[in-house]
């Protein structure tokens, strides 16, 4: 037997090597139709990535393109009430459950509106969880969504590995704050995606800094910016930094947020839109 080359172009041999790699994709739902799914990832809890993806989202419906969100973060989700849809009934046909539609037409499915109390804990195990993220692509009717956003918990636990491995991800977004101690868990989510081969579209620095109310500058509370090392290191762009907005974070908990203000978002949206154009 020869030995060995590597080059399996050159080899006849059926090693290990030359065997096709299971797929672990979730298959879609039968009637669902989906262009383009973007995960909205953070390493870190608590740096506004919920809030990043309900306004990517609105950014792109705006744009004309049909948006929909699928709530990953199971244990601590709260896209329905940033769109005010705490109260929606999720309905369904043989086919699957349909999604309830925001004020302006986005799609949503989030586990707290399947449950009676919207603060009723969710206290299920990793595998059960990521079990009903992968129901919420399977078992939900997507009705021709240009783009999905996922919005994922803190971590690099189960329900990241699911959503890198089980959907058919565009890629992915990062979403962090300025300081050093969140950039570093925020690296970690970086990492994760590269090894796992995931496109990282680039970064958004939220809470970047505050606008005074008086004179209109602006201050970084939280000092030099550990972003901007982390995309300097990992070669990535910042496409977006947010500021501390008092009137964005009450959009999010009066359900209003898809009345934000024009210019968020759009950079991100560019990057974004060029995926559609791409495809034509």
């Amino acid at each position: 037997m020869s030995e060995c080359t590597h080059d399996c172009s050159t080899c006849q041999s059926k090693c290990s090597d030359r065997e096709e790699k299971e797929s672990l994709l979730a298959p879609p739902n039968s009637e669902s139709r989906v262009k383009h799914v973007i995960g909205v990832v953070s390493g870190k809890g608590g740096v506004g990535k919920s809030m990043v993806a309900s306004m990517l989202a609105v950014a792109m419906q705006r744009r004309g393109y049909q948006a929909a969100i699928l709530d990953a973060d199971i244990t601590g989700p709260s896209i329905p009430r940033s769109f005010g849809i705490s109260d929606a009934e999720v309905s369904g046909t043989e086919a699957g459950m349909i999604p309830p539609k925001s004020k302006t037409g986005i799609e949503i499915m989030s586990v707290n509106l399947l449950i009676d109390e919207e603060a009723k804990p969710v206290v299920w195990r990793g595998p059960v969880i990521a079990g009903v993220v992968k129901q919420f692509w399977s078992d939900v009717v997507w009705n021709d969504v240009d783009y999905m956003f996922v919005d994922m918990p803190p971590g690099t636990g189960d329900v990241p590995l699911t959503v890198f491995q089980s959907l058919p991800l565009d890629g992915i977004i990062i979403v962090g704050t300025p300081q050093e101690l969140v950039s570093m868990i925020v690296e970690k989510a970086v990492n994760m995606a590269k090894l796992m081969n995931i496109r990282i579209f680039g970064m958004i620095e939220n809470m970047s800094y505050l606008v005074c109310p008086d004179c209109g500058e602006r201050i970084s509370i939280y000092g030099e910016t550990g972003m901007n090392r982390l995309a300097l290191s990992q070669g990535l762009p910042v496409l977006e930094r947010l500021p501390i907005d008092t009137k964005l974070a009450n959009m999010c908990d009066t359900g209003t947020i898809e009345l934000m203000q024009e210019e968020y978002m759009q950079h991100a949206a560019d990057v974004l839109e060029d995926l559609e154009k791409q495809a034509k």
